[in-house]
């Protein structure tokens, strides 16, 4: 037995969506400290291409930028296109890409509702299939490749924002997860979500600039969640640590989403 190794990813080809900022740069620069050679993107070319030189220069793996706005079913098509000119396989797929919307149960627009759906569930769907030859290409028995799509606790409880689409689509977005990794696992594909909690994005910045010692007083730990943290969890995902791991909704939040404050 391999202890050694468990969380080896050195040379997994990975591709992070929603690479070039918050938790998608957090997991990305995990994955390159780790020796993997990472794909990011983001609607941002600028944006893609500072984070890429960024976590090249501190290696000891390879962040390659590729960007696209995977709104667009056009664009989720030319990026799976443009990753299998490079590439003749894909160890891991990391969906993170995605939007939020915040606005009253009476004011809440049409198309922000179709726009955070569409970004925060469909588009993981279309992009998952899309790279499904990718991602079975080299994949075996004995090395599964992942697919992990980053939910988030508040498709697990009521978040306090009306934040509606979003919450449908993360609570969406985890029973997608099961499905998937019900009909791919015998493809030697696994499935899982993560459902992170507090971490430190653009997202969330508002939120915490605003509210943040009330936010760190009703988590457990007492902290918001660290690079570390959600980095360490796609990486036990996506070694041999966590090839018996399929359909599973993992949330990393410190404890938020159980808290109880009688």
């Amino acid at each position: 037995m391999d202890f050694k190794n468990l969380f080896d990813v050195k040379d997994k080809v990975v591709l992070v969506t929603g690479g070039s900022r918050g938790i998608g740069e957090m997991i990305a620069t995990g994955f390159v400290s780790g020796g993997a050679k990472v794909y990011i993107t983001s609607r941002s070319a600028d944006a893609c291409d500072k984070v890429a030189k960024e976590l090249n220069e501190r290696g000891p793996g390879q962040c390659i930028p590729i960007p696209a706005d995977l709104q667009s079913y056009e664009e989720v098509q030319r990026l799976a296109s443009e990753l299998g000119k490079r590439e003749n396989h894909l160890d891991v797929l990391v969906n993170n890409a995605g939007a939020n919307w915040n606005a009253s149960f009476h004011d809440y627009a049409d198309k922000a509702f179709e726009k955070v759906i569409n970004l925060n569930l469909k588009r993981i769907f279309t992009l998952s299939q899309a790279v499904l030859p990718l991602l079975t290409a080299k994949a075996s028995p004995e090395s599964h490749s992942a697919i992990i799509n980053i939910g988030s606790i508040d498709g697990i409880r009521v978040p306090p924002q009306d934040t509606y689409a979003y919450s449908a689509s993360k609570a969406g977005l985890h029973h997608l997860t099961r499905h998937m990794a019900s009909k791919l696992g015998s493809e030697h594909v696994l499935c899982n979500a993560i459902a992170p909690g507090a971490f430190q994005s653009k997202m969330m910045k508002a939120t915490l600039d605003n509210f943040g010692e009330i936010i760190k007083s009703k988590i457990p730990t007492g902290r918001i969640g660290s690079p570390e943290d959600i980095a360490g969890t796609c990486i036990y995902l996506s070694s041999r640590a966590g090839q018996y791991t399929n359909g599973a909704t993992i949330t990393v939040d410190g404890g938020a989403a159980i808290f109880a404050n009688l």
